[in-house]
């Protein structure tokens, strides 16, 4: 969201020993961050976006597929459960942060779903071998996002269908 995106190009900015990339949707996306935070969140990876503590439930998720993360959180406190979301802006700063940082970043929750429009490679550092993973198996498919979506199953009623179960 905006939000993000504002403090991803912060970090971009200042960082001067890798290079840096940033890969923006065309999608219209609802801001998911309400309050603004004085530290920047995103330069740290990964951070929590909503919930906190023990939960049942964390959903994974980085860009666009936040908004379903988000929306897989409330279906699934919707059936009695509790969830959070962690937002995954950059995989190779989260691995600089201190160890205590990514233990409570990762959490302890009984099932971790990790939900992105591209391959399982990468997020199992957040998931555990034993995670869901909400995505796509290859590349190649091309049509409009949502029915991309649709078709790889990439949405919030199968991210919270699947964690439901796995409880």
């Amino acid at each position: 969201d905006a939000y993000e995106t504002a403090e991803c190009w912060q970090a971009a900015l200042e960082r001067r020993n890798a290079p840096t990339t940033m890969v923006l949707t065309r999608q219209n996306l609802a801001v998911q961050r309400h309050d603004v935070s004085k530290e920047n969140l995103s330069a740290k990876g990964a951070y929590e976006l909503s919930g906190t503590g023990k939960t049942d439930v964390t959903f994974f998720a980085s860009g666009s597929e936040v908004e379903i993360a988000m929306a897989a959180k409330a279906l699934v406190e919707a059936a009695g459960k509790t969830a959070r979301v962690v937002s995954v802006p950059c995989f190779e700063l989260f691995e600089e942060q201190s160890q205590s940082y990514k233990r409570s970043v990762l959490g302890s929750s009984k099932v971790n779903v990790g939900i992105e429009a591209a391959i399982r490679q990468g997020w199992d550092r957040f998931i555990g071998r034993e995670g869901i993973f909400i995505g796509m198996t290859g590349f190649g498919a091309s049509a409009p996002a949502k029915k991309l979506y649709e078709h790889f199953g990439i949405t919030a009623e199968h991210a919270a269908k699947a964690a439901l179960a796995a409880l």
